[in-house]
């Protein structure tokens, strides 16, 4: 059972995204939260697997609780909901440590199926949040410290630039005729290498350092 804390500061918004996770078999809703201080408390209460986050919110923003989350409950994964599709804190909200980004007209099937991927360890990005995220990606191409890079076997490097292009792990291995467990032990080692959190964070130090545009 996947459990679950959901965060925002519009009690309809609220309650209704709590309502539609929770009528999912495999999910359970543990806790809710009208801005990011609420949030870290029930975090550290409840210890969800996955925090549901609403940007714009009062006392601590979600950017704000997203970094502290990931700093001291860094078991919990955070899927940011907004409702603007050009929000100019989409990047920020990723580099502080979220793992998925999905519009606020998201369907419930999947709002659902978003937070099964983000707590499997999956990225998560909305198709109408990708071609901005790359934009910015492009634009600071070469600014991020890419020690670690190095490192990588060229096999290891084959997987980071799948990874960038936002292909899963079975989608991988068809096309570098590979098992998944090898996947999933490159991308492990990757991570690890890199010092990277989740895959999110791959996909932004391959853009970052150039290896994808």
């Amino acid at each position: 059972m996947t459990r679950v804390v959901v965060a925002d500061d519009q009690p309809v918004v609220l309650h209704g995204f709590a309502s539609i996770l929770d009528s999912a078999d495999d999910l359970d809703v543990v806790g809710t939260a009208r801005d990011g201080a609420e949030l870290l408390t029930a975090v550290a209460r409840d210890a969800p697997d996955v925090a549901v986050v609403d940007i714009r919110m009062p006392v601590l923003d979600g950017i704000a609780a997203t970094a502290r989350l990931a700093a001291e409950h860094p078991a919990t994964r955070v899927l940011i909901l907004t409702t603007f599709d050009l929000d100019e804190y989409v990047y920020d909200a990723l580099r502080a440590g979220a793992s998925g980004f999905l519009l606020k007209d998201v369907t419930g099937d999947r709002l659902i199926e978003g937070v099964r991927l983000v707590a499997d360890g999956s990225m998560l990005l909305g198709p109408r949040v990708t071609r901005r995220l790359v934009d910015d990606f492009a634009v600071r191409a070469g600014t991020r410290d890419t020690t670690g890079l190095d490192t990588l076997t060229a096999r290891e490097t084959e997987v980071l630039l799948e990874v960038a292009r936002g292909r899963s792990n079975t989608e991988i291995a068809t096309e570098l005729y590979i098992g998944d467990e090898t996947v999933k032990s490159h991308v492990s080692e990757i991570l690890r290498k890199l010092g990277c959190r989740d895959r999110v964070q791959l996909v932004i130090t391959a853009y970052e350092a150039g290896l994808v545009r």
